[in-house]
Order: C-alpha cells, then sequence, then structure tokens
C-alpha cells in the first residue's frame, strides 16, 4: 500500500490506520516522519521522477502496491483578481498532476495482477466551490472525472477508483484558522461539527476494502451533510 502525503494530517490517520490492520504501508511525503511501522520515502508528486523512485522502494521493501491513496495536496488561497500564475499552477501541479502521476504508476502493476484500489482524496469544495479557492476547487472537482475515465479505461482489469471528499477536518491546516472562519464553517454543517482525521481513514478503509469491489466511479462526501455530495 502507498500513501501519499501520510506523514501529516489526514494521511496519517491513514497510514495508522491500514498498519493497525496488519498492512504494509509506504508513507510517501515530501517532509516530516512517518508513522512507526510504515516505509518513508522522500517524493514530490508533482516530479513523475521521484513518484517512479518512490514506487521502486515501495515494491522493493513490500512487493506490488495493490492500493494507492492519493492524498497529497497544497493550498494557496486568494481571491482571483490576486491570485498569480504560480499560485495556480502550484495547486494544479500537485493536487491534479499529482494524482494523475501516481495513478499512472501504480496501474501499471495493478494491471498486471487484475487487482487494484485507487482512492482519490477530493474536497467538499470540489463541487460545493469556495470563495478564495477557485485553484483548489478546481483541481479537486477534476478528480471526479479522473477517477471515472480511469473507471471505464481499466476498470475490466479489477481495480477501482474512487473518490473521497472531506469536509471541514481537524487538521494542522484548519488549526491556524480564525476562531470565527471554523464556528462560521460549523453553523453551515448539519452535524453541528468539524470532522476527524479518523472519519476519513474509516471512509478510504472501506473503499479499499474486498467488500467495496463494486464501487467505483464514486464520490463519497465525509462532510457531516455540508455539502451532501454536490
Amino acid at each position: 500500500m502507498l500513501v501519499t502525503g501520510g506523514n501529516r494530517g489526514i494521511g496519517r490517520a491513514i497510514v495508522e490506520r491500514f498498519l493497525a490492520d496488519g498492512h504494509r504501508v509506504c508513507s510517501a511525503d515530501l517532509g516530516g516522519e512517518p508513522p512507526a511501522g510504515a516505509l518513508g520515502v522522500t517524493c514530490n508528486v508533482a516530479d513523475p521522477a521521484q513518484v517512479e523512485a518512490a514506487f521502486a522502494a515501495a515494491e522493493d521493501a513490500h512487493g506490488p502496491v495493490e492500493i494507492l491513496v492519493a492524498n497529497a495536496g497544497i493550498t494557496r488561497d486568494s481571491l482571483i483578481m490576486r491570485m498569480t500564475d504560480e499560485q495556480f499552477d502550484a495547486v494544479l501541479d500537485v493536487n491534479l498532476k499529482g494524482c494523475f502521476n501516481v495513478a499512472r504508476r501504480g496501474v501499471k502493476s495493478m494491471m498486471r495482477g487484475r487487482y487494484g484500489r485507487v482512492v482519490f482524496m477530493g474536497s467538499v469544495v470540489g463541487l460545493f466551490g469556495n470563495a478564495g479557492q477557485v485553484n483548489y476547487s478546481a483541481s479537486k472537482a477534476a478528480l471526479v472525472g479522473m477517477a471515472r475515465s480511469l473507471t471505464r479505461e481499466v476498470g475490466k482489469r479489477g481495480i477501482t477508483f474512487n473518490v473521497v471528499a472531506p469536509g471541514f477536518i481537524e487538521t494542522e491546516m484548519t488549526a491556524v484558522l480564525p476562531t470565527e472562519v471554523t464556528d462560521g464553517f460549523k453553523a453551515q454543517t448539519p452535524a453541528g461539527r468539524m470532522g476527524s482525521v479518523a472519519d476519513i481513514a474509516h471512509a478510504v478503509r472501506f473503499l479499499t476494502s474486498d467488500e467495496a469491489g463494486y464501487i467505483s466511479g464514486a464520490v463519497i462526501p465525509v462532510d457531516g451533510g455540508l455539502g451532501m455530495g454536490h
């Protein structure tokens, strides 16, 4: 199993969940320390050469990668009149092209084994929208088309592609937001609270299980009802 961005936040929770279940896990990240028991490799998902090296390391240590969670992502928020080309391109390079890079490499071995589970980490704002995040929301919305196109392309090989769309989750990224902002998110969310990283890990766990083998091209919202899948 390989998880991108697995050293912190949602990615770390996913790695820890799968380690607890007995999986051999590789965490591919640019910084930080991987959870104990995981193979840590340095990887910028926007660079195909680094992606190739990460998969090679994972395969050398654990064998073919059968489960891929494309979780690595960044934000460069700004209103459109102030957003620079660099801010837009950086987010698309990591959040969208990065998912393409790891999916392309992962599918190679999955097709040979005629089995695979791929989960892209989307976001509620990918379909719900959010002011100041035109780059981020566009990158996350595009993952839906990617998952569905890949499902039609190689679904017959026993590989599934799905998108988990978190709502507002308690992570290091949201911890720096002003209280009035987080209170506003909670007020908009029918569940009345922010989600936990464990909520996302549980959804990923299900989608990568044998029980979810007939689910592909789906968007699974884990957002307390905020977006309701839209």
